[in-house]
């Protein structure tokens, strides 16, 4: 077994012990790593090198393996990542941003979000491809864009309601939450009060309880998002957050992860200098975990997965330094566990990270004293 850490795809990984692997999804390649007995990791192999993999989907029925790539399509394996097939050449768009998979009784349903922003299904492990054509029939799709070059949103995370795989979920940067309920024949747009939208995430428990990470912090809705509450700010030491994890067994525990400011602002600081946060009581407060963390993390936290099996669950969390750092404590304390891979980066941010360094030291960001972080406004959530 093992864990996929990748910006556009799984993040949660169920195993009967701990996982001594972890396949990573990098701007060179897929590299697979292996956990030794003395618990160090290395780099074992690497695999589609020369591509930049966005996200990594294992479809746990027939085990086969699917990365998406920027610009370079989409690649499937059957054995184990050593030999790939190319399985993108009836999507739209060979840009993809994100991945996801669920089954529906007997049917396996495997779904692409690419840029520009739209959503693709295949129900035969990616030899075909069925695009949802009406996902774009928003009265805003005209406003959907992204800051950085060529300036076209993308579909940035794919999820679904645990009580039903037909209810979908999907997140446009920059420019809408929307939700399907028949599977992706039609889409209403979620009144999410900032359209900035980052990740999705929902726990099989509290199937009605949805959170979404976007540009100005953490939001929650209590009814599958029809109102909306937001939680953090951006006075939040994350101000910038982009993972976003629920634990498979405990609905109250958060973990988020991403810059302290917007991209725009990190030519000024000449860092991203993120950090991970936590939350026990359903993201009523939040503290920051970065006991064991460098003092300073220069680049952005872009990728973060959780291995979880009795007794025990593990953190992972990769940067556009090509750092992966561990907790075996929920969060408590961290360690570096390998450094110097490619960089674990969504589209550019790790060479405009990278061209700042050099330059004069970063300058501290002043946010207002909040700890640990209360929720700036509204009532509290209740996952009872």
């Amino acid at each position: 077994m093992a864990t996929y850490l990748s910006h556009g795809g799984q993040n949660i990984q169920r195993s009967e012990r701990r996982d001594n692997a972890l396949v990573v999804a990098t701007v060179d390649g897929v590299s697979f790593l292996g956990r030794a007995a003395d618990g160090r990791w290395k780099e074992d192999r690497r695999e589609l090198t020369g591509t930049h993999v966005s996200a990594l989907v294992l479809e746990p029925l027939s085990g086969t393996l699917f990365a998406g790539t920027h610009g370079q399509g989409l690649y499937a394996s059957t054995d184990g990542g050593r030999t790939w097939e190319r399985r993108s050449e009836r999507l739209v768009s060979q840009h993809i941003y994100s991945m996801n998979c669920v089954q529906a009784g007997q049917e396996s349903r495997v779904y692409a979000g690419t840029e520009p922003a739209n959503l693709s299904v295949s129900t035969d492990l990616g030899r075909t491809w069925t695009l949802f054509p009406r996902l774009r029939e928003q009265p805003a799709v005209d406003t959907w864009s992204f800051p950085a070059p060529p300036h076209d949103a993308h579909l940035k995370n794919v999820g679904f309601d645990p009580r039903t795989p037909s209810t979908i979920y999907a997140s446009v940067e920059v420019g809408a939450l929307l939700k399907s309920t028949d599977a992706g024949a039609t889409w209403r747009l979620l009144p999410v009060p900032y359209e900035d939208v980052h990740r999705v995430a929902i726990h099989e428990s509290a199937p009605g309880h949805v959170y979404v990470s976007t540009g100005k912090g953490i939001y929650h809705s209590e009814d599958a998002g029809d109102t909306w509450e937001q939680l953090t700010d951006q006075s939040m030491r994350v101000g910038y957050p982009d993972a976003l994890i629920i634990h498979p067994d405990h609905p109250e525990l958060l973990f988020t992860a991403g810059a302290i400011v917007w991209p725009r602002d990190w030519p000024k600081y000449q860092t991203a200098d993120p950090r991970i946060a936590r939350s026990s009581d359903g993201g009523r407060t939040w503290e920051v975990t970065g006991r064991g963390l460098p003092e300073h993390i220069f680049g952005n936290i872009e990728a973060m997965a959780i291995n979880v099996w009795q007794g025990g669950y593990a953190l992972y969390a990769g940067t556009t330094d090509g750092d992966i750092f561990t907790s075996d404590d929920g969060g408590d304390t961290w360690s570096t566990m390998i450094s110097g891979l490619p960089a674990i980066s969504k589209t550019s941010h790790h060479t405009r990270l990278a061209s700042f360094r050099g330059g004069p030291p970063p300058e501290p960001v002043k946010l207002r004293a909040q700890e640990p972080h209360q929720r700036p406004k509204g009532r509290s959530p209740s996952l009872e």
